[in-house]
């Protein structure tokens, strides 16, 4: 049973109808890129001024339509935490995205000198963890990736906070697709997402939200219809949203830098298999990056028509078909004084 605390805090990350409309700023790496991109220069040459001024106009011009933001301790927090709306729900990072590689897959690890208890502190509603995972790694990656997972649900546990997990299949280091970039991985097959997803619903793990990549190519995802290729891929996000709700737990979907109408057409499929809601990033506010910054001005410009209308586009999809989060009602009577103060653990 999902404690109370927990519970407060996914009402916080969803809108005041239940869904989950949230909008991804930890991204560190594709940041970088982007800023270097429009700046043209190398991305090392990214400064962290840069990286605060990005994150500011981001936060500036999109928090306030989000149900709740992913902002990462780094850059996002220090940059923008004073601006956040109050209503705007707030998902902490914990993963240091620069994972070790090895030949076996990938190790994640938390943020030096960052924790659960630290996000809770901060007022954060949500600990959020991006886990490597491919169930095809070597047995010692995949003991040290379940036991990092296994270990931050302890302490959500321990804190009464909210757990987002976010998997990501991955190209091994000898594949011939081979990127270390956040992009979908070019040898993702779908039964690597869905038993990915199978081994981290247990409950061992503590997962209150899954955050997740569409277990086919969002780039080449046929219309949703009648068509045979439409039921085939169809019938891989409803092995995703069969084992999410035999476990109980939501799931929402990240965008992993498709366009907006490729990720308008994977929320398609996803809210058919009962997912959510959504937790993207590039796909709303990385034009604007690319072709405006440094200049604010530009930069705020674009995103307060572009990308808040591809943000209001998503959000239509989700309220038009996504099934609500609602907090559950109460199965406990209370007949006496202090009996819920006793009762709560």
């Amino acid at each position: 049973m999902t404690s109370i605390g927990k519970l407060r805090g996914l009402t916080r990350l969803a809108d005041d109808d239940g869904h989950f409309t949230m909008v991804a700023l930890d991204q560190r790496p594709p940041l970088i890129s982007a800023i270097a991109k429009a700046k043209n220069i190398r991305p090392e040459n990214v400064t962290f001024k840069d990286m605060l001024a990005a994150k500011r106009m981001l936060v500036q011009a999109l928090a306030g339509d989000a149900s709740s933001m992913l902002l990462d301790p780094n850059f996002a927090v220090p940059a923008a935490l004073d601006i956040l709306p109050a209503r705007t729900g707030l998902i902490v990072t914990l993963e240091e995205h620069r994972f070790v590689e090895t030949l076996g897959g990938r190790l994640s690890r938390s943020i030096d000198n960052w924790s659960v208890g630290k996000i809770r502190r901060l007022g954060g509603d949500a600990v959020k963890v991006l886990a490597w995972y491919r169930p095809d790694a070597s047995p010692e990656v995949i003991e040290h990736q379940r036991d990092y997972v296994r270990t931050v649900g302890a302490e959500c546990r321990r804190h009464d906070i909210p757990y987002v997990l976010e998997l990501l299949v991955y190209p091994f280091p000898d594949s011939a697709g081979h990127t270390t970039d956040y992009v979908e991985s070019p040898d993702k097959r779908a039964e690597l997402v869905i038993d990915s997803v199978r081994e981290f619903a247990k409950p061992e793990y503590g997962v209150d939200l899954f955050k997740l990549e569409t277990p086919l190519p969002g780039s080449s995802l046929p219309e949703w219809s009648d068509a045979a290729d439409s039921k085939a891929a169809a019938a891989e996000f409803d092995a995703v949203g069969s084992i999410c709700r035999d476990a109980g737990i939501p799931w929402v979907l990240l965008s992993g830098g498709v366009t907006p109408d490729q990720f308008g057409r994977v929320l398609n499929y996803a809210y058919a298999a009962g997912a959510q809601g959504f937790l993207a990033g590039r796909t709303i506010w990385l034009d604007a990056i690319q072709s405006a910054f440094p200049d604010e001005a530009k930069v705020l410009s674009e995103l307060k028509a572009d990308g808040k209308q591809r943000f209001e586009r998503l959000t239509q999809i989700t309220r038009s078909h996504a099934k609500p989060w609602l907090f559950p009602a109460s199965e406990v009577a209370y007949t006496r004084e202090g009996a819920f103060a006793a009762a709560y653990a």
